[in-house]
This record gives structure tokens, sequence and C-alpha cells, in this order.
């Protein structure tokens, strides 16, 4: 319904559409998508469209609305902490076109919002490091090797090695990658038993 609806939008193309979580990240990594439209309740269970937004932002920049039959603070809530943009109740689907536009175009009316709340709740996730620790993990998510990173600092290799074992303790985390993802979303991997 959603498909042919939309498809009458002069300017707006669908690409694909998906009917499970694992489907929805499948086609979000095949295919170069600008703006998603995440059903909460992707099946059965109503943590797959969380789950899928989840996923997908760990390596996609799409913009995420969020399509939700269920007023729901508390899933409302975890979707924009998943990297939702905004979301739409299913009964006010006609507003679909021009939510999809402005977000489309970064003109979210809670993008500003939501931007300066990440930063907050990053902040206050890198309180749990001391000012060294925080250092390396800021270079450790730009992507940096250890060895790059001693040598930026000016550390030794064994220095280094014993502050990411640090930092990886301290936030729960086997690996740098684990450790980056705990402090972007720390809590929502347990409740929506995220699997790598």
């Amino acid at each position: 319904m959603l498909n042919s609806f939309l498809s009458q939008e002069d300017d707006i193309f669908v690409k694909a559409s998906a009917n499970s979580k694992v489907e929805a990240v499948r086609l979000a990594a095949d295919i170069k998508i600008d703006v998603i439209i995440m059903d909460i309740n992707l099946s059965e269970n109503l943590k797959d469209g969380v789950a899928a937004a989840l996923e997908i932002k760990e390596f996609s920049n799409a913009k995420i609305i969020m399509l939700t039959s269920y007023n729901d603070d508390e899933l409302i809530k975890d979707s924009f902490e998943v990297g939702a943009v905004d979301y739409l109740l299913k009964e006010d689907y006609l507003d679909l076109p021009n939510t999809i536009r402005k977000t489309f175009n970064n003109r979210s009316s809670i993008q500003v919002i939501l931007d300066d709340y990440a930063r907050l709740k990053k902040d206050e996730r890198l309180r749990e490091l001391t000012t060294a620790e925080k250092e390396v993990f800021e270079l450790m998510e730009q992507g940096l090797s250890h060895s790059q990173i001693a040598a930026k600092l000016s550390k030794t290799n064994n220095t280094l090695r014993t502050q990411v074992k640090n930092i990886l303790k301290k936030l729960g985390a086997k690996n740098s990658k684990e450790a980056i993802k705990k402090i972007k979303f720390k809590g929502l991997f347990e409740k929506y038993n995220y699997k790598n």
C-alpha cells in the first residue's frame, strides 16, 4: 500500500521493500538508499524495527524514519537512540511524503534536538574513562590502528596496550569495535539482542 502511495510522488522513488529485520539490513547494505521508512513492528516482534535500525546505522548514512501504530514513548525514544531522525504514526501516513522530503533535506523538526541529545549521551558514557583513555578512545573511533595511536600520542606500545585494556574492561567490551558500539548505543544492544 505504501509503495503505491509513495510512487505517485514525482520526486520520491521507492527502491525496495522488506518484510523482516534480516531482509531490511541486507537491502540497506546492498542498495544506496537516502531515506529508509522503518516499521517499528517489522514482524510479530515489536523490537525488530528498532533492532534493524540499530544494525543499519552501523554501516549506513541513510536517514531513518520510524513508522508505527503505537504511540509508545519508550519505543520512540529507543528509535531515536539508535539513529532514527523522525517518526510518524501510521494513521498520519498522508504526511509521509512531506516527512520524507524534510528528512532528505535535513530539515526534520527534531534533527537538531537529536544531534544535541546524542552528543550529551556520548559525553555521559565517556565519563567512565580517564582523560588519557578518552584521548585514546577518540583516535580508536577515527579508525586509527594501535600502532598509529601510540605514535600520534607519543606512547610506547606497552602503555597503549594497557590503556586499551582498561578502556575495554570499563566498557565491558571484547575489542575496540565493540567498545565503540557500546559508547554509541550502550544498553540497547542487550535490550534488542544485537548480534555482530
